[in-house]
Parts: C-alpha cells; sequence; structure tokens
C-alpha cells in the first residue's frame, strides 16, 4: 500500500472532505459520555498498564499527575514525519515510563516544572494554530492526562486531524476511551522483548500490552509506527519488532525507522547504548525491513 493510502482518512480531513472523528463523536453525545468515564476513572486511576489506582482527586499517582492538565510547551512543530508538518504540538508533562535514554528527560521525568491549564484554554489555543495539518498530543506522555485532552476536544470546533502521540502503554480502558475519537495513533514501538523494556525503561510485561494496544489501535484507525533503533539491539528488538509487524499488520500501516538515537540522560551507565548508533546497524534495520516486505519510511 502507498503512504496515502495508509492514511486516506487523515488526507480527506485535510482535504475538508471528511469530519475528524472527535467532532463526530461529539456530535452522536458519545464524547460526552468518554468524558464522564475518564473523569471517574481519576478516582482510581488505571490508564496506564502500571495500574497504581491512585486516587488523583487526592494525589498523583505513578506519573505525579493530580486532576489537572499540565503542559511543558505547545508549538508548531517541523520535525514531525513530512506527512504530518507543520503539526501543533501539545507536549504534556510527565511520562509512565523511566526510559534511561530519554531525550525528552527534563519533561518526561518531571525536572521541568509544568503549566496548569483548563481544557477549554487549551481548546482556544489550538483554534488559534488550525493552520497546521493537524494537532498532536504527546509529551513526556499524553495518556495520565487523557481526561483532559478529551474534554477539551469538547471545546474544539476545528477540522483537525487527531494525532495520539505515545508510548502505546495505556490500558485497555484507556484505549476503550480513545477508540473512535482519534484519527491517526502514531506509537513509538521500543522493544522487542520484556526484557530489554524493564531493564531501560522499567515497565513490565511490555510486549504484550503494546502488541495489544497496536492491534486495537490498527482496527480503530490509521496507525504510524515509530521504532528507533538502538545501538545493540538490532536482534533483541529491531528484528522482532519488524517481524511481528509484518506478520500482523502488514503493509497497512507505516512504520519509521528511526536513527537519531545519541546517549541522553542515564544512557552513559548502559554500556550498550552509550554511544550513537552506526550507519552498519541501521543499514541492517532497513535491510530487514525491505526482506519482510513492509511499508516504511526512514
Amino acid at each position: 500500500m502507498s503512504l496515502k493510502s495508509c492514511l486516506k482518512n487523515y488526507f480527506l480531513i485535510l482535504e475538508g472532505k471528511k469530519k475528524p472523528k472527535f467532532l463526530i463523536a461529539k456530535e452522536k453525545g458519545l464524547l460526552s459520555k468518554k468524558i464522564e468515564k475518564a473523569y471517574k476513572m481519576l478516582e482510581s486511576c488505571q490508564l496506564c498498564e502500571r495500574r497504581c489506582k491512585v486516587n488523583r482527586k487526592e494525589k498523583g499517582g505513578f506519573c505525579k499527575v493530580k486532576d489537572k492538565m499540565l503542559i511543558s510547551s505547545f508549538f508548531d512543530h517541523y520535525g514531525e514525519e513530512p506527512f504530518f508538518i507543520p503539526s501543533f504540538t501539545v507536549f504534556f508533562w510527565s511520562c509512565t515510563f523511566e526510559c534511561v535514554y530519554c531525550q525528552n528527560w527534563t519533561i518526561s521525568q518531571r525536572y521541568e516544572k509544568p503549566f496548569a491549564f483548563e481544557p477549554e484554554e487549551l481548546a482556544k489555543v489550538i483554534e488559534k494554530h488550525s493552520y497546521c495539518k493537524n494537532v498532536n498530543f504527546v509529551g513526556g506522555e499524553p495518556t495520565p492526562q487523557l481526561p483532559f485532552i478529551l474534554k477539551t476536544l469538547s471545546f474544539l470546533n476545528v477540522n483537525l486531524p487527531l494525532i495520539w502521540n505515545s508510548n502505546f502503554y495505556m490500558s485497555e480502558e484507556a484505549m476503550k476511551l480513545l477508540k473512535g475519537v482519534v484519527d491517526v495513533y502514531l506509537s513509538d514501538f521500543k522493544y522487542g522483548n520484556d526484557e530489554c523494556a524493564e531493564r531501560l525503561s522499567k515497565v513490565k510485561n511490555y510486549t504484550s500490552v503494546v502488541k495489544r494496544n497496536h492491534l486495537l489501535a490498527s482496527n480503530d484507525s490509521e496507525l504510524v509506527i515509530r521504532h528507533l533503533v538502538l545501538p545493540n539491539h538490532i536482534e533483541c528488538c529491531t528484528k522482532p519488532i519488524l517481524e511481528w509487524i509484518a506478520k500482523k499488520l502488514k503493509r497497512k500501516v507505516i512504520v519509521n525507522l528511526m536513527d537519531q538515537y545519541r546517549p541522553e540522560y542515564k544512557a552513559f551507565s548502559y554500556k550498550e547504548i552509550a554511544r550513537k548508533l552506526t550507519r552498519k546497524e541501521f543499514e541492517e534495520a532497513i535491510t530487514y525491513a525491505k526482506e519482510l516486505k513492509l511499508n516504511f519510511i526512514c
């Protein structure tokens, strides 16, 4: 399938021939029901698969996000995939992972102070940037902020495709809230096994959760999968991920193979990732994607 075939609905929205899903959900009364369920979940939070069950009306969970929307920054982003730019990107504060090599570690690991926003306030900001091709919710990680994001959409009246840009460690309950709202899922598929995930991102049951969510996302909407190729992780991570995509999702998704890894944050304490990716390693990843006949970009 061609790139445009994989993102047919996305391009139809850009051309004004189709409405974004969140507008349709709002018109049908489905969005208000999702908002009610999402805010109820704050009383025993299970939005991500850490399932800490904290009452976020009283205190923050693992992510330290309570009952307010916390944002690090927002701007017109020109560093995303070519078909997404300019993308109005909202960087939410905090994350559900503890990646030792995170390039946005000051946001994800909460070293920066966030700005608190009301949903109606953020909706007005997004509307002022409606000349962009989409609104792109990222972080950190957007999942802890899902109730506030859905509420924001209830105030939004622009024909912008919605991109959910995530580590894909959402709970199944969170996936149900996202269903019928997101136009394009933009995932970060990091690891091909649970051992690497637990060692480098401090998460358990990674592969079963992320694989499940990719299948759910592909059945709900259009999907672009990012994979940052890590040094010394071709055999254990890159190849198993590409094999799974080829088997389960085939060519109906776009895979973005990324070579921009650089040691950041705590990466220098982990010998195998304490250097940049070599050209040879990345070429091996590209060759394998070709052999599997994946629909990929790099």
